[in-house]
């Protein structure tokens, strides 16, 4: 079963087309990376995925629903590169305040907080957080509603290597337990912690495929070289 489909997508930024026109499906409960470098596109194709980017042409659909519909605003999260929560209120009011707009109580809204590493650190003011804490910060209180569909840009941006693999690691039992996650990452040694893979490189698709098969098109086992002997393969046959 597919939580997303994409089909065709066309997106504009004033005069410069970003996603000429993008195709692809991504499967339930798995963690699917959007992998590339900086300006590829990745931001652009997650704020289709959660309806908040006006498209020029093509269908985005998620859970079965047109994407930004009224019906998947409790059933899909967002968590963007900057952090979306109050800085005046601690890490646990934060929580505790996007829990009950969900509709839950003050024990899932720590829990949350404990998922993401926080707790020792959730009577601080967000404020005065470092930018990797905000960014968890972000993270639980969209945790806090279960949503079917977490889209994440860049969640692990300034974390340390330890925090990195805890996040993963909360990341892969998400989608154990049916949570479809899209995680975005200009690092590629992060795509070998993905389920399957979307490559973008200049608003194209490269690759769409499982870290083992892109190691076998790309005839290397490291997961860069790989995917720049793709990208290579692409312009011999383009020229």
């Amino acid at each position: 079963m597919d939580a997303v489909t994409v089909t065709d997508l066309v997106i504009d930024r004033g005069r410069r087309r970003v996603l000429p026109g993008l195709s692809f499906t991504v499967p339930a409960g798995q963690v699917t990376g959007l992998l590339g470098p900086s300006g590829s596109g990745k931001t652009t194709l997650m704020r289709a995925l959660v309806g908040v980017q006006r498209i020029r042409s093509g269908t985005v659909t998620v859970l079965g629903e047109p994407a930004g519909s009224p019906g998947l605003r409790s059933r899909v999260g967002y968590v963007t590169q900057a952090p979306s929560v109050y800085p005046d209120l601690t890490v646990r009011e934060n929580a505790r305040h996007f829990a009950a707009l969900y509709g839950a109580g003050a024990r899932e809204a720590d829990a949350a907080v404990a998922g993401v590493g926080l707790a020792d650190a959730a009577g601080q003011l967000v404020a005065d957080l470092s930018g990797g804490q905000k960014g968890r910060v972000s993270l639980a209180c969209a945790l806090v509603g279960s949503p079917e569909v977490l889209v994440l840009d860049e969640p692990t941006v300034g974390l340390d290597p330890v925090l990195r693999v805890e996040l993963w690691e909360r990341f892969h039992a998400l989608a154990a337990a049916g949570t479809t996650l899209i995680v975005s990452s200009h690092v590629m040694d992060e795509a070998g912690r993905c389920d399957r893979l979307l490559l973008l490189r200049d608003g194209e698709l490269i690759a769409d495929s499982t870290p083992a098969q892109l190691r076998a098109d790309g005839r290397s086992e490291d997961l860069e070289e790989a995917f720049l002997n793709v990208v290579r393969a692409r312009e011999e046959v383009a020229a």
